[in-house]
Order: C-alpha cells, then structure tokens, then sequence
C-alpha cells in the first residue's frame, strides 16, 4: 500500500536540507552576466496601426523571427493577426493583469542572473540569451534558444486571471509565478542533455528526465524541488516516504528495460496520477526516480562535473554506479 504522511515533519526536513545546500559555487557570483527583462507587451498594447504592427517587428527582429514566426507567414497575414491581438480589449485586460501580477519582475531577473552565473561557472562559454516578456493571448507559454529566452507571462497569472490556459487542472497548477523561471531553466537543459536517441527503454527515458532536474536544482540551488519537478509540497513528501515501494513496483514489474511507448509513456508522461502504483501516486513518477537515481550516482561519484554528467549519455553506467537501491518502510 501506499501511505501518504504528515507534511509538517518532512517540510521541516527538506526545509533544514535546503538551507544547509542553498549556496552557490565558490566563485560563481562574481561572474559578469548581464540580464534585463525587456517587457515587450508593453509596447505591443500601445499599437493603434498596422503600421505600428510593422514597426515593432522591425525594432525586434529576434523575438518576431523566434516567437512570432515572421517569414513562415506572409507579411501581410502576420501583421493582421498581431494588429487583431494588440487590440483586442480581452487580451488588453489580461496583460493589464499580468502587469499586476509580475511587477517590475525583480524576483525573476534575480532568479535568473543566479541560474546564468552558475551555468557560466559550469561552462566557461555560455552567452545568456536576451529575455523577454509577452502577453500573446495563451497561444506559447515559454520559448528558449541559444540566444532568446521569452516568458509567456499570461500563462503564469495564475488562479485570478480572467483567462487561463486551455489545460488539465493537474498541469494548470503548474502554471503560477513560482513556477516560469524553473520551468524555463528545465527547456534550457536540453541544450546540455545529451541522450542516446537508440535507447528508449524507461530507464534512459528517466535517467535523461533525471538530469535535466538536476541541472536546474543545481543552477537554482535555492528552489524548491516541488517547483521544479512540479509536485506540490504533499505529493512531494509522499513520493519521498514511499521511495522503497515505488521502486520495488518497478522492479517487481520488469519495467526498467520496457521499450514499449505505451508501457514508458505511463511512468513518464503527463497523467494526473499513476494508478499502477497507486491512485494517490503523482503523475510522470518515473521522472522523479530518475532524479533520485541521478542524485545517488552524483553523491557516488563527487568528481563528476556537472558538465560530464550532461554529457554522459550512457544511462546504464550512471545507473549502475548509483547503487540505487532504496529500503522499503
């Protein structure tokens, strides 16, 4: 059986856990990174023209190539569409809000010059992209390229929003404040995560999930894991508590090595729970062990760099020098 627990003792465990890790590299927080929040739906509500459609693709011709997709539309198609949405009175009264909600966004630009700051201690060669902000009427919550980082803001109001997106209510809790800097920090792992694309089994699948939560733990060491695996605090304590019979169901069941998209995609995909183990079991748990088996190989092996743990696309190895095994209660 799976047994939920007491919140209180675990929150005040994880809380103690954090603090004594909530630290950045020796070294990292004097590196020069530069990070300013460019508010481009601010501008974008101001257009009374198609004209002024025009010219604000001219004056940001990155994001209108990246985000607004300009020349896979005709211009006049584009132009058309974006005048619609820049006065739209609806659209205009959610990024109103989204104004209220987000502020001058002292606490993201934060967020991220830390993330950036350690992912250029890590790697030397690392240039943070340009940052934006739009309101686009719930059409892209996050995009991240080597050179652009944009936030869908409208996605993140939250609960009070007039409008919310078009989701499940157990992915829409994730779309709240706390959550748009991780989120973004876990798209901007790809760029590190190597993985075999000739393995698929679920094993990789979570050990591949596994070190794209380290990564952004690592770069957000301050962050709580609910927030970036994106469980709340209860799922989060429960899942911890019922490691050993978590695992042993995976073990039990042979499904470490299952290669079936149907059978992986239970254990990693978005569901709202995972009732093969038990009703209460979060969704995409398999994930979640993945992280904790990563977490072991890394504790095993205190030389590998964060670096070569992203690099190392030999899940079999990470797994077996991980020695995970945990103990059921």
């Amino acid at each position: 059986m799976y047994y939920r627990i007491l919140i209180l003792s675990i929150l005040l465990f994880a809380f103690g856990c954090q603090k004594k890790g909530c630290q950045i590299p020796e070294g990292a927080a004097e590196i020069p990174v530069t990070v300013e929040i460019e508010r481009l739906e601010q501008p974008f509500f101001k257009i009374r023209s198609k004209e002024e459609v025009t010219q604000f693709l001219k004056s940001h011709p990155l994001f209108a190539r990246k985000f607004l997709q300009q020349g896979q539309l005709p211009d006049s198609v584009l132009q058309n569409s974006l005048y619609g949405l820049a006065t739209n009175p609806e659209l205009k009264k959610l990024a109103s809000e989204a104004e209220q909600k987000f502020g001058k966004m002292e606490k993201e630009k934060e967020q991220l010059e830390t993330a950036f700051k350690i992912i250029k201690y890590h790697y030397p060669d690392f240039k943070e992209p340009q940052v934006k902000t739009f309101v686009s009427g719930l059409s892209q919550d996050l995009l991240v390229t080597d050179s652009l980082l944009v936030l869908g803001i409208d996605f993140f109001i939250g609960k009070k929003a007039s409008y919310r997106p078009d989701t499940y209510e157990y992915i829409l809790s994730r779309y709240e404040r706390d959550y748009i800097v991780p989120s973004a920090m876990l798209l901007l792992s790809n760029k590190f995560n190597k993985a075999s694309f000739l393995e698929r089994s679920l094993l990789a699948e979570m050990i591949s999930a596994g070190k794209a939560y380290y990564f952004v733990k690592t770069v957000m060491p301050c962050t709580p894991d609910s927030l970036i695996i994106g469980y709340s605090a209860q799922k989060l304590a429960d899942v911890n508590h019922n490691e050993g019979k978590i695992w042993a169901h995976f073990i039990e069941k042979s499904l470490l090595y299952e290669k079936s998209p149907f059978v992986v995609n239970k254990y990693i995909g978005e569901r709202p729970n995972t009732p093969e183990i038990d009703a209460t079991a979060p969704g995409r748990i398999g994930t979640w062990v993945g992280w904790q088996i990563v977490k072991k190989y890394m504790e095993r092996n205190p030389d590998v760099t964060l670096p070569e743990l992203m690099a190392n696309d030999d899940f079999q190895k990470i797994f077996d020098e991980s020695k995970y095994k945990p103990e059921r209660r």
